[in-house]
């Protein structure tokens, strides 16, 4: 009865905002609505941001998204009998349409997202078996390494975790190629990597074929071992000591739990925050997905696998046949099939692993080319919206993940119907300028606010209209063949330990350049355009100001394929331990300042005599890993700076020995807290006007960096001429 009761309330509440949102009012009319609607969510957002007056704030917002929706659909296509003008304004239409789609998705996951959950903690006595997966393919053995160790340094009883190197660069298939150099390359590679998993304690396993690629290997490592649990790192995501007892207890309380997901926290900036330099000062861009949209994934049982960082249990996986692999997004595929036979997932809202991010532009592409591909793959395979065994929500939270990726599609729309108009004469609309700007602007108002209000701190106005646009020339080929050819995509390894050792514009940068030339072709054609025509000048000042939002985009994303140069190797981290380094017999106390996978920045308080470049050092420390003892780590003096009363001095490690590589993951990953911390300090809210005014002065100063770039490029190099570095005073 009280579920009749309240299907019954929603079904009134939908007609009468129906009935609101189709009365006939006057442009003036709605004019005033709209700048109530905007003033009253402004004031909720100030005084009560949360709870209850945060869904009042959302549903003020949708009736005037539902208002300019009715207005677009029964006022302004072009007449039908105008094919030309007709075709183009639906497409515009239909591009617009699928924003409010998604929009409406985006409202019904995060609305009112989970609080982040803890694990409870178990006695040893009770804790599960666990298996630990690192996934490998052509990743180099340092790197591995570093992985490896940190997951053998996890805080758990040493007889319940085993850790498996799942190796597919060095499988039968490869040594015995008939590309002599590349099986002596994978045979060369099985030797190294199984000689440093018996060093390091850890279990060597590859296979015969290299046949389903991630899905594959991972169903591989599956045959071959039985722990309860199964947990997956790439072979860059390497673990806190926390992460077990921050997952595990949760199997014990659900038994029908098959996953519990945390978030992929990167120790490295991706190309687009690199080259901005946003990574100090604002969320990345995954923190959208990790921070609020997983949470909001996770309040409707449908929080889903993310390749990496994530605990799932095996007899789960054993009655889907192990880990799906008909798409190249294994991860999610397997997800949608564990919750439509009724299996439950879990999300924990904590960073606990480390992960590195593609260093260039062109890999940042192919991650992403891989991404969406895999997900058309899923729609087109699975059908996520009819599956049986979906829940409705669960069916829309699958929808809102995949129809995301079509945004290319929308954003190309966005992009070039002002220049249809302006270079065409086509009417994408039919509306007066004033018209426009009265439905249009308080539309783009109240949706930016409910952006805001979703999202908040975790991303800033028109980021992730920038990250769209970047993607959107590139994603666009890969959209257009995994839907001719669903089965034609193949799973393709992030490229993660390239760099950029000097400054330069992107191999793929062209297309940027290109369509940054034509958008501004479109200003010059709206100032021709009001000259000419000046009885249109309402309607081509509307649209010439929507061409240049786009040419402001269009600059700040040459700023994204300018290349900045990259001094240091690796990432460093904050590490504030206290430690000791022993000199010959001399031990000096001193402090640990940050660290990377490479080496150490150390102080010392005073002057250290005899202390120079190139002199070989020890550090002692107190591990926060179960380690024997308190061995020593040998290391060797870069670089030496004496200040007033202190020195110091950066070190390169020299790991020779499997303890080293444990003591370096020790300092660089045993503690979760500071990547808590790193992210917490990025995240606040700068506002909209702020958020605006700050984004349109980075596309200024980008557009100047990405010319002053292509200049560079266009300008032969003479042969005695340094490599072009970014200058003091140029602009960032």
């Amino acid at each position: 009865m009280t579920k009749a009761l309240v299907v019954l309330f929603w079904l009134l509440t939908s007609l009468f905002v129906l009935v609101l949102v189709t009365l006939p009012i006057s442009q003036q009319t709605h004019l005033i609505a709209g700048t109530t609607v905007v003033i009253a969510m402004a004031l909720l957002k100030a005084v009560k941001p949360t709870g209850v007056w945060r869904l009042i704030a959302l549903a003020l917002g949708t009736s005037i998204v539902l208002r300019y929706v009715y207005w677009r659909t029964t006022s302004t296509l072009p007449p039908i009998n105008q094919p030309e003008n007709f075709i183009v304004g639906l497409i515009v239409y239909l591009a617009e349409m699928y924003c409010v789609a998604m929009l409406a998705l985006s409202l019904f996951v995060v609305a009112t997202p989970l609080p982040s959950r803890v694990a409870p903690r178990l006695r040893d006595d009770e804790l599960p078996s666990v298996d630990v997966f690192i996934p490998s393919y052509n990743e180099g053995a340092e790197l591995l390494a570093g992985t490896l160790a940190a997951a053998l340094g996890m805080d758990y009883p040493p007889d319940k975790l085993h850790v498996y190197l799942l190796d597919d660069g060095g499988t039968e298939q490869k040594r015995n190629s008939k590309d002599l150099q590349a099986a002596v390359e994978a045979q060369q590679r099985h030797a190294r990597l199984k000689r440093l998993c018996e060093e390091l304690g850890a279990n060597y396993l590859t296979r015969a074929r290299n046949e389903h690629a991630k899905a594959g290997n991972l169903n591989n490592g599956l045959a071959h071992s039985s722990s309860d649990i199964v947990v997956v790192f790439d072979a860059d995501h390497a673990p806190a000591r926390d992460f077990l007892h921050s997952t595990v207890g949760f199997f014990r309380d659900d038994p029908s739990l098959f996953m519990v997901q945390t978030p992929h926290f990167f120790l490295n900036p991706d190309p687009i925050e690199r080259n901005l330099r946003t990574f100090q000062k604002m969320p990345s861009e995954n923190e959208m997905f990790y921070g609020i949209i997983q949470r909001g994934l996770d309040k409707w049982n449908s929080s889903f696998f993310c390749g990496s960082a994530a605990a799932l249990r095996r007899s789960a996986l054993e009655a889907t046949e192990g880990f799906k692999g008909r798409s190249i997004t294994e991860d999610c595929e397997t997800a949608m099939e564990l919750h439509a036979r009724g299996w439950h997932s879990i999300y924990v809202d904590k960073p606990l692993i480390a992960g590195l991010q593609p260093a260039t532009f062109a890999s940042f592409i192919g991650q992403r080319s891989r991404w969406a591909q895999g997900m058309v793959q899923i729609l087109l395979f699975q059908r996520p919206f009819m599956k049986r065994g979906l829940k409705i929500s669960q069916r829309l939270c699958y929808m809102s993940s995949i129809l995301f990726w079509f945004f290319p599609l929308a954003r190309l729309v966005f992009l070039v119907a002002p220049l249809f108009y302006l270079f065409f004469n086509l009417e994408i609309f039919v509306a007066s300028g004033q018209e426009f700007l009265s439905y249009t602007l308080s539309y783009m108002l109240v949706n930016l606010m409910m952006q805001n209000y979703l999202y908040g701190s975790y991303r800033w106005p028109w980021i992730s209209e920038l990250y769209e646009y970047a993607q959107t020339l590139y994603l666009l080929p890969a959209l257009a063949s995994v839907i001719m050819h669903p089965t034609k995509p193949t799973f393709r390894v992030t490229a993660k330990d390239d760099s950029v050792q000097e400054s330069r514009l992107s191999e793929i940068a062209w297309p940027l350049f290109a369509f940054f030339c034509v958008l501004i072709a479109g200003m010059g054609m709206t100032v021709f355009r009001l000259i000419e025509q000046p009885y249109k000048a309402d309607v081509t000042l509307v649209v010439g100001m929507w061409n240049l939002l786009n040419v402001l985009l269009a600059g700040c994303a040459l700023g994204v394929v300018s290349e900045r140069g990259e001094r240091q190797s690796s990432q460093r981290v904050r590490a504030d331990r206290r430690c000791e380094l022993i000199l010959g017999d001399t031990v000096i106390p001193a402090m640990i300042e940050n660290v990377s996978t490479n080496g150490a920045g150390i102080s010392i308080v005073g002057a250290v005599k005899g202390l120079e470049r190139e002199s070989l050092l020890r550090i002692r420390f107190t591990p926060l890993s179960r380690l024997d003892g308190r061995p020593e780590l040998p290391v060797v003096v870069r670089r030496v700076s004496a200040g007033a009363g202190s020195t110091t001095i950066g070190v390169r490690f020299q790991t020779s020995d499997p303890i080293h590589f444990r003591l370096v993951a020790d300092l660089l990953y045993a503690t979760s807290d500071r990547w808590t911390a790193f992210q917490a300090a990025r995240r606040y809210n700068p506002g909209i006007l702020r958020g605006t005014i700050w984004f349109y002065a980075l596309a200024l100063k980008q557009t100047v960096r990405g010319l002053i770039y292509l200049y560079r490029a266009s300008v032969p190099a003479r042969a005695d001429s340094p490599v072009p570095q970014q200058r003091a005073g140029e602009p960032t």
